[in-house]
């Protein structure tokens, strides 16, 4: 197959990048440089068409991830870039595509797990799950970042590709051992002895091991029966105090120093981030997938910790 990953050249695209390129497919990453690696690119600003448009003609899968990253302060620029990034790209890919001679069977495009309701009273999935944005007290950065995610999934809807078939991928955080990314940030803080529950622990985290997450990809690009929003997210989801706990345990440690809110807003600031991230309660399940016979190799997190933290060790050791 021919694949074409509009900002591809991110964590999540780079695992889809070598999964995708060690099955033998061809690929072609979409940046505002030249990727790094073994596969083609090319270069686009992410808003107006130009001749990276031919890349899609023919091609037969799109996986769009383009958008500025998240973590980030919610002033007013971070916010009309976090917005115009994603809209604007997804609506000019629409775009390529309605133009396409042979257009690609199918465009998955990358959503937010984030879309959904801070609850703990029960799970969000795809059917009864509920839409964030309304919550009583929720701070502004929270509901910014539901009408961001309203406003992606928007576009994409509304895109004119009727020979296309369209998934949305409302992601959870994707886990995967390389440099950079959250597991390796949230083992830094285990490994020097901050890793405890962040405020009062009871937020629930919504994850999926790598290994699943490009399988789940692989698997809804041959599925020519499902479309639209689909949630990518292990069965299960934990309480930040049980989440932390177990990973603590995985990597062997029994200390873990807790934060206090107060002690994240203030972290957050000088971080540069927000702690929507961490407090925000993401009870996500992947309703479809599951009901759909989808087998995950790592539901628990318990098995992924262990399995993630082996992994993590054997890449630092051969380095």
């Amino acid at each position: 197959m021919k694949i074409v990953l509009p900002g591809g050249s991110g964590q999540v695209g780079t695992l889809l990048a070598r999964a995708f390129g060690g099955d033998g497919h061809e690929l072609v990453v979409l940046g505002r440089s030249a990727a790094a690696g073994p596969w083609r690119s090319a270069t686009w600003d992410a808003k107006t068409l130009g001749p990276w448009a031919a890349e899609l003609d023919g091609a037969d899968v799109v996986i769009n991830l383009a958008g500025r990253n998240v973590n980030c302060r919610y002033n007013a620029a971070n916010r009309r870039e976090i917005l115009d990034s994603r809209v604007a790209s997804t609506r000019v890919l629409g775009e390529a595509i309605a133009g396409c001679a042979r257009p690609p069977r199918v465009w998955l495009q990358s959503s937010t797990a984030t879309l959904y309701a801070h609850r703990f009273d029960a799970p969000n999935d795809e059917a009864t799950g509920i839409i964030g944005g309304g919550e009583p007290g929720a701070p502004d950065t929270w509901r910014f970042s539901i009408e961001v995610a309203r406003a992606w999934e928007g576009a994409f809807e509304e895109a004119p590709v009727p020979h296309t078939r369209k998934v949305a991928l409302r992601s959870a955080m994707v886990m995967s051992p390389d440099a950079g990314g959250v597991f390796d940030v949230l083992l830094g803080l285990v490994r020097r002895g901050l890793g405890g529950r962040s405020g009062r622990g009871r937020q629930f985290v919504s994850w999926i091991h790598h290994e699943d997450f490009t399988r789940a990809v692989r698997w809804l690009i041959e599925r020519d029966d499902f479309a639209g929003a689909v949630n990518l997210a292990a069965p299960g989801p934990l309480p930040n105090d049980d989440f932390m706990r177990v990973l603590r345990e995985a990597w062997g440690t029994r200390v873990g120093l807790p934060a206090a809110r107060w002690m994240l807003e203030i972290g957050a600031v000088f971080l540069r981030t927000e702690t929507e991230l961490i407090l925000k309660s993401r009870r996500v399940v992947p309703g479809r997938l599951l009901e759909a016979g989808f087998d995950f190799r790592f539901p628990g997190w318990e098995e992924s910790a262990r399995d993630l933290c082996k992994e993590w060790r054997r890449r630092r050791e051969s380095a």
